[in-house]
């Protein structure tokens, strides 16, 4: 299973418009709703699932990393995301798994459903633009703001700092990056 680009994509793409809401963005709350995590959910074959978030500012390439990851192609443009969801297969301690990947909105419209993120998610990926300082504020806010709603929990985190490749308009160094987690 390791290694297998099949990929399944739940959520579906959309524009995102001024006047839409938290509220009527789809979010299936049975499957990211209040106790969804810690519950040793399973597939018909009796892999693991694991539910991983997507947090980061708008306009970061969180949907870039995340289609990179489940697709292994990159897209060159992407409309705003309100939710996506993705499913990649995974070895994980030697034993298969799937991974349930939320690639949540950045926008500020969508804070309220961030909390509940944060609440079922059972591992993290908090994304920033090396080339805008104010999301990379944003990523440490988002990790302190994990620590919080999770409380005492050990919870797995991953920092990506994105756009490296954009050098001459880098704002923020490797070097600040590794500090906050």
């Amino acid at each position: 299973m390791a290694g297998e680009a099949s990929y399944k994509r739940k959520g579906k793409l959309a524009r995102q418009e001024s006047n839409r809401s938290a509220k009527d963005s789809e979010i299936d709350i049975d499957k990211y709703g209040a106790g969804a995590s810690n519950n040793q959910n399973k597939t018909r074959t009796g892999s693991r699932v694991y539910k991983i978030v997507v947090l980061g500012d708008g306009g970061v390439g969180k949907s870039a990393v995340t289609l990179q990851f489940v697709s292994h192609s990159f897209l060159d443009y992407h409309d705003p995301t309100i939710e996506d969801s993705y499913q990649q297969q995974a070895v994980i301690d030697g034993e298969p798994a799937l991974l349930d990947i939320l690639d949540t909105a950045g926008q500020v419209e969508f804070t309220a459903m961030r909390d509940q993120y944060m609440r079922c998610g059972e591992g993290f990926m908090i994304c920033y633009s090396v080339t805008d300082r104010h999301s990379f504020q944003e990523a440490s806010e988002y990790r302190k703001l994990i620590q919080k709603v999770r409380a005492s929990e050990d919870t797995p985190m991953v920092l990506i700092g994105n756009k490296f490749d954009l050098h001459m308009q880098r704002k923020v160094s490797t070097e600040e990056g590794s500090l906050i987690l």
